[in-house]
């Protein structure tokens, strides 16, 4: 409940906390460690490759003093050929890099966003219903590939530009160190410059992330309520969201890019200037004889090198700044703890006989309004028992607290005598069968759905459920009968058909407890009927409690409980509830009479 409160009040995409970039960097790197053979072969031929591209400095210096000075051509060819092979063997490094590198980083991607998934779907109910889908699917895909490049490529790079720059500016040391020192003196400009860009880098990253994540969840809602928007004709409306969040995510991102802009010239000025410098200083050297002329260009080639090293590894400090934000992103969602969690002397329920006994509970989503309060209800193994009540008295929250969707605040929810706070979670809800009623399906085939009940169930079992639920015969008369596809969220099936299959899935489970969500108040008549007969299949020897809107539901319940603003005010049978006259006799007057004499005319 903590954090469902406090995801209430910050947005998921906002700066929740900053760690220590240390301790960012070490919780990166353990995804990294169990590919650190392939990272070491990555290493291994990234040192040779480097080591190699220092070689050409130095003989393009022996071309120029000793092959043009001395005109020796057999010289020119043994160099030329020496070249090739360098060539050829770095290019062979090159490969061997690329191939480990990108490995790494694939399967390290996969690590990170399954853990991710892992621990979404280890979160209550409170934190979906409080935190918005699209935000989490841009966590799991924009931020992790971000993460990716911040641990393998951009990794080794810096680690290729780190000794490139190092060999590079050992042998420019020994060229001539005079020269050497007057280039350092330009290094501590670009080192400030990178700083005070890189803070803005990462400040502007994260806002655009954050907006890419807004645009994101748009999307999302959209696609997943589209009959919604087509029935309203909200597509200009939704178009214009849409757009609305997508150029903030532009205006964010334009702010980065002109940092960047700004940033990559300053940068490219600042290494062009100091080689205009270098050239003007070391021709000095050349003419005091000092330095010869193959050893300047050398010289030049040396510095041109250090001068790309250092600005792509200022770019890569960029980049990594950008790195940070996603990874405090990611590592929020890993280090959250579920708001339901399982006790440490949690048990299985062995044999489980289906009594439900709420003890006095109280709950409420926010601390400021109470849902229940003071609710008691023993409903005995094999009961039927129906919720009747104003929209808004807490129905669905006792659906709620059954399955341990959330947790009490006081008192306690018992199965068989015990607190269900006790028992597993997966344990709990295998013995729990909720049929909805709004029924949303998964996009598969309906032999994926049915079989979503137990997974493990044979070909006749399936057939045997879909009978019993009256969905047989029309799945049979389906193009691919069980192999027919339902389309998301199962809208290529009419609502009765939908609730049909997710009644067959939960007689598959076969649950000792059922929670029922009534499923026949928007059907036609002649879908209500054959999902009530299949109802009523599911309903035999099982526990059964029922949020009732109609009629014939209240009927066949054997007692009836009546909540209102949060309690149960009357319990009894329908005649002896009819008889006290109160709240159910006048929601009974108002919502069931003109059924029920519409049912006696018949």
């Amino acid at each position: 409940m903590g954090m469902m409160r406090y995801f209430r009040r910050r947005r998921l995409s906002q700066e929740i906390f900053t760690p220590d970039v240390p301790v960012q960097w070490r919780r990166m790197f353990s995804y990294v460690r169990p590919y650190s053979g392939w990272l070491a072969i990555a290493v291994v031929a990234l040192v040779m490759s480097s080591v190699l591209g220092l070689v050409f400095p130095a003989v393009i210096q022996q071309v120029v003093d000793s092959v043009i000075d001395q005109r020796d051509i057999a010289l020119l060819d043994q160099i030329t050929l020496l070249l090739l092979v360098v060539f050829l063997i770095r290019s062979l490094t090159s490969l061997v890099e690329t191939y480990a590198v990108n490995y790494a980083g694939e399967s390290v991607v996969k690590d990170i966003r399954v853990s991710l998934y892992n621990r979404l779907l280890s979160f209550s109910l409170g934190f979906f219903a409080d935190t918005r889908v699209g935000e989490l699917i841009s966590r799991m895909s924009n931020d992790v590939a971000r993460m990716q490049g911040a641990l393998t490529s951009n990794l080794t790079t810096l680690l290729s530009q780190t000794l490139t720059l190092i060999g590079a500016v050992t042998i420019m040391f020994i060229i001539n160190w005079r020269l050497s020192l007057f280039i350092l003196v330009l290094v501590p400009i670009n080192v400030v410059v990178s700083l005070f860009f890189g803070l803005g880098f990462r400040r502007y990253s994260e806002r655009v992330q954050e907006r890419i994540a807004e645009a994101t969840v748009v999307a999302e809602e959209v696609f997943q309520n589209i009959r919604e928007v087509k029935s309203f004709a909200r597509e200009p409306y939704e178009k214009k969201r849409y757009s609305n969040a997508i150029m903030e995510a532009f205006d964010a991102t334009v702010k980065l890019l002109r940092i960047r802009s700004v940033f990559g010239p300053f940068v490219a000025f600042m290494g062009f200037s100091g080689l205009s410098l270098v050239l003007w200083f070391g021709g000095r050297e050349v003419l005091d004889g000092r330095l010869t002329g193959g050893a300047l260009i050398s010289f030049l080639i040396y510095g041109l090198t250090v001068a790309a090293n250092f600005a792509s590894l200022v770019r890569l400090y960029a980049t990594f700044q950008e790195a940070l934000g996603a990874t405090k992103r990611v590592f929020y969602l890993l280090d959250a703890l579920p708001g339901v969690q399982d006790a440490p002397d949690a048990i299985k329920l062995q044999d489980v006989q289906g009594r439900i006994s709420l003890d006095d509970i109280s709950f409420a989503y926010d601390e400021d309004f109470e849902v229940l309060r003071g609710v008691a209800l023993d409903i005995a193994p094999g009961e039927i028992v129906a919720l009747v009540g104003p929209s808004g008295a807490g129905k669905s929250t006792i659906f709620n607290l059954i399955p341990r969707f959330y947790d009490v605040q006081q008192g306690v929810v018992r199965i068989d005598g015990t607190d269900v706070r006790q028992i597993v979670q997966e344990n709990l809800r295998q013995h729990i069968g909720i049929v909805p009623q709004e029924t949303l399906l998964f996009g598969g085939t309906i032999r994926d759905n049915i079989l979503y009940g137990r997974l493990e169930a044979s070909e006749d079992e399936m057939i045997a459920a879909a009978k019993a639920a009256n969905a047989h015969d029309f799945i049979m008369e389906l193009p691919k009968q069980y192999d027919t596809i339902v389309g998301e969220r199962g809208i290529k099936l009419s609502g009765g058909q939908r609730q049909r299959v997710a009644i067959a899935r939960a007689i598959l489970k076969d649950p000792r407890i059922l929670l029922l969500d009534e499923a026949t108040s928007n059907l036609d008549n002649e879908s209500e009927h054959l999902v009530q007969e299949a109802l009523g299949r599911l309903m035999q020897n099982r526990t059964t409690l029922i949020i009732a809107h109609r009629l014939s539901t209240v009927r066949i319940a054997h007692r009836i409980a009546v909540v209102e603003a949060g309690k149960i005010v009357e319990l009894g049978t329908h005649d002896e509830l009819l008889a006290k006259n109160g709240l159910y006799a006048h929601l009974y007057g108002m919502q069931f009479r003109d059924a029920e004499l519409l049912l006696g005319t018949n």
